[in-house]
């Protein structure tokens, strides 16, 4: 099995390594620019950490569809902080605050293209299985970015609707990063399917511990600005869980609903609504559910029989994903 630091030093290297076309610079700067400002390369990870349970070795195959999996990423974030109206990714401006909205609209299509490329890269009888798997898998995420925006329309939706959002706008996309490298490891079927259901059961509490860092992260280690959920009205799991939680709904609407005019104004809805949260109990309660996900990720590979080793590269991978919301 290729350890994690070999793992590590192949994802970084891709990336410093990584090209896009020169001409024309506006269309191309922009996606050297998101890759170049970092971020924790979680899919091409895990797509590799999945690969290497079943090989011993890194081949150009599946480095590829590494590579395409985070492109693919970085494309919807591009698009995200146009309709989020993010001004910061990873502590940096965002590709339309840099250059404008329609520079970023078009460099992340162009950004989506090349996903398509590399990913087609992968040779022989799972080339197929992973393109079909990737093209699925990349409708979905979009009908979860659409679900998530229909929601801020809603005064309130249920928590089945909202982990529906997350299942579709993030959870799949690590789903098909795990099996991506199992299916380019030439595994079996069983093992496949128990690695798609790990990676999902991860991005679900992948998501949740996002939306509680919006909420109650650190900003320099969070990467850009805490209470973005709440200005912007998203309907994050704090706020399903506080509208289900809450004794006086309509305070909790009014504060939601407020329309900050300043910065100072902005710092106090995010107060309100956060005070909101604690009285109702929701941030432990967010936590518990991050722990759950994280523990039906793991029970998903429980009866694969990996070997001990093989399951604790697993459980690192899951505690270090996740440890930053604990």
């Amino acid at each position: 099995m290729t350890s994690e630091n070999t793992i590590n030093a192949a994802v970084k290297s891709l990336f410093e390594g990584i090209e896009f076309k020169a001409q024309p610079e506006g269309l191309y700067d922009p996606l050297r620019y998101m890759i170049a400002i970092g971020g924790k390369r979680v899919r091409p990870k895990l797509c590799l950490t999945a690969y290497s349970i079943f090989k011993d070795s890194l081949d150009d195959a599946i480095l590829s569809a590494a590579a395409g999996l985070e492109v693919f990423h970085t494309f919807t974030l591009i698009h995200d902080d146009i309709m989020d109206k993010s001004p910061l990714r990873r502590a940096m401006p965002t590709v339309w605050k840099k250059w404008n909205p329609d520079t970023a609209i078009l460099s992340g299509d162009v950004m989506l293209i090349d996903n398509y490329n590399r990913m087609a890269r992968v040779p022989g009888p799972a080339r197929d299985s992973v393109m079909d798997l990737f093209s699925t898998t990349a409708a979905e995420v979009c009908e979860g970015q659409q679900l998530d925006m229909e929601f801020e329309f809603r005064d309130e939706i249920g928590m089945d609707e909202y982990l529906r959002m997350i299942g579709l706008k993030t959870a799949v996309l690590l789903a098909c990063a795990a099996k991506t490298g199992a299916l380019v490891a030439g595994a079996s079927e069983k093992e496949c399917d128990a690695l798609y259901d790990y990676g999902y059961q991860l991005g679900m509490a992948f998501q949740i511990a996002d939306d509680y860092l919006d909420a109650y992260g650190d900003e320099k280690v969070f990467g850009k600005p805490i209470g973005g959920d709440i200005i912007n009205e998203k309907k994050s799991w704090l706020t399903v869980r506080a509208f289900e939680k809450c004794t006086d709904k309509a305070r909790l609407l009014q504060e939601m609903k407020a329309v900050p005019s300043n910065k100072q104004e902005e710092q106090e809805k995010i107060n309100a609504v956060k005070a909101l949260y604690d009285a109702a109990g929701v941030p432990s309660e967010a936590l518990e559910a991050i722990e759950r996900y994280t523990g039906a990720a793991l029970s998903c590979v429980d009866g694969l029989g990996l070997g001990g080793v093989k399951v604790q590269a697993l459980k690192r991978f899951a505690d270090k994903l996740i440890g930053r919301a604990k």
